[in-house]
């Protein structure tokens, strides 16, 4: 019996290291992911040294994805503008983004980047999976998506 396990442990992590050389990488996943997202077929993408940037268009709003690199240590980071500063009651608009920060964000934050208010994700890909990389595509587009027409109509240009 022992042999038959000894066996199938070798059988099983030889199994393992086929399937991880068979994942696709990040950039395929990305890419996958934004084809499924991007009905009117907008996505462009920028390779560099220092990694990707994808954008393209989800609703209203336009989605960017950067991937510096496909180490442990790399970033995955999304974000999508929802509204130009300055806007009008900064100070009403500050602490309803917070408190939808608290309840309505998942993973992602309304963040000030550029002076524009955007939704965004980051996160390093270390153990990311292609599902987890797919949701905080699809959560910050979405999120921002359905937040800009109401944020830009409540708090609009100063």
């Amino acid at each position: 019996m022992s042999i038959q396990n000894v066996n199938l442990e070798a059988d099983n992590s030889q199994s393992v290291d086929e399937l991880i050389d068979e994942l696709p990488s990040h950039q395929e996943v990305i890419e996958t992911v934004i084809s499924s997202l991007d009905q009117d077929d907008t996505a462009m993408v920028n390779h560099a040294d220092d990694g990707s940037v994808w954008k393209f268009q989800y609703g209203s709003v336009e989605v960017f994805v950067q991937l510096t690199g496909e180490t442990d240590d790399d970033l995955l980071t999304v974000w999508a503008t929802v509204l130009k500063l300055p806007a009008q009651n900064e100070p009403d608009l500050m602490r309803q983004l917070l408190e939808m920060n608290w309840s309505g964000t998942f993973e992602t934050c309304f963040s000030i980047y550029n002076n524009r208010v955007v939704v965004s994700s980051q996160r390093t890909i270390a153990d990311i999976s292609p599902g987890e990389i797919s949701r905080l595509i699809t959560l910050v587009a979405t999120i921002a998506d359905d937040n800009d027409e109401i944020l830009q109509e409540k708090f609009g240009a100063a």
